[in-house]
């Protein structure tokens, strides 16, 4: 039923975004790195919120009794 490898999960995407942050806000990187770390936080923050709504999507036909999607 889940396809998902654990590197995969939401939990670990959100734990190596807050990585991402705490690296960030430490401000003793250089630009380039500052800049690659940003661009994977914001493609982590992408991905989560994806997976987020695809959750809301079921809750919601769960609860209307629409489970064919």
């Amino acid at each position: 039923m889940n396809d998902q490898s654990p590197v995969h999960t939401y939990e670990t995407r959100y734990a190596r975004l807050q990585e991402v942050v705490v690296q960030l806000e430490s401000g003793d990187l250089p630009l380039e790195q500052s800049l690659t770390l940003y661009e994977e936080g914001i493609r982590l923050a992408a991905e989560c919120q994806a997976l987020l709504d695809a959750a809301e999507l079921r809750i919601q036909q769960l609860q209307t009794g629409d489970v064919s999607g």
